[in-house]
């Protein structure tokens, strides 16, 4: 199994004075992903809860919806010419009668860690159907106070970043801000990926009472994982793309971003943000 750390020399520069030590750096590897025998994507990874990721993808392009639909995932054995195990390539097995959407053939077989759609051949091709429609979720309403709490918790939760400086992190949180479950990664995708596959596996799609909280940005991507994983609210600390906001007005799909300190936007599905009357003027 692939650690999630490793260690490099570097030369440090102080202030002047040049020494040498040893530095811990975020593990990246390649994760090949296959789905009933046949390869899917490759995806850069931190390694560790692969099996999440893998079924947390799986999610987001609409093949996995419950944890019934996921017969089991394992890695595959003889990765390499002397037939030993990288773990690094693993194989979801679906259950019977699941329909696999032909998703082979709108998917460039690579991705990067930054970019997890970069591959898709048009727009249409990632405006997937949602199996867990957030307009069909109860109500949920969030203080702008509570919201703000949240990157602090997260940052607190983030012990590889601590380490190394180099990760992405992303969290969910229920309605009253506890702390649910927090996944680190080298690409932001793959945190949220891990964090839905998660609660696949444990039986807890969908997310209709949850916040998801990114360390970055709120991609198109990352706005797509949270509707197909019925997420009714996405917040990040940085600037949303257009297409994700274009996406979150489309779906019903609140989207916050610049959430630092007691500031934010909200780009859409202002209704669950639950303002005093005095402050939403203006």
């Amino acid at each position: 199994m692939g650690r999630v750390t490793e260690r490099r020399k570097v030369l440090r520069i102080r202030d002047g004075a040049v020494s040498s030590r040893p530095d811990t750096l975020v593990a990246e590897e390649p994760l090949e992903i296959r789905l009933n025998g046949k390869p899917l994507a490759i995806t850069m990874r931190t390694p560790g809860d692969d099996f999440a990721l893998a079924a947390g993808f799986l999610v987001s392009e609409g093949v996995l919806a419950a944890a019934a639909d996921l017969r089991n995932i394992v890695y595959c054995a003889g990765a390499t010419a002397d037939g030993s195990n990288t773990y690094n390539v693993v194989d979801v097995k679906t259950a019977p009668g699941v329909v696999i959407p032909d998703i082979t053939l709108e998917r460039n077989v690579y991705t990067t860690s930054s970019c997890g759609l970069c591959g898709k051949a048009s727009l249409d091709a990632v405006r997937t159907t949602a199996r867990h429609p957030i307009a069909d979720t109860p109500p949920l309403r969030v203080a702008p106070e509570l919201l703000a709490s949240l990157p602090d918790r997260l940052r607190a939760a983030q012990r590889v970043f601590d380490r190394t400086g180099g990760l992405h992190a992303a969290a969910l949180f229920d309605e009253d801000g506890e702390l649910l479950d927090a996944r680190e990664d080298v690409g932001r995708h793959n945190a949220v990926d891990k964090l839905v596959g998660r609660a696949l596996q444990s039986g807890n799609l969908p997310l209709s009472r949850t916040i998801l909280l990114v360390s970055g940005r709120a991609s198109f991507e990352l706005a797509q994982k949270a509707v197909m994983a019925g997420i009714p609210m996405l917040a990040a600390v940085s600037a949303p793309s257009s297409l994700a906001v274009d996406l979150a007005a489309e779906t019903g799909l609140t989207l916050v971003g610049f959430l630092r300190g007691g500031s934010m936007n909200v780009y859409a599905g202002e209704d669950r943000i639950a303002l005093r009357a005095a402050a939403s003027r203006g």
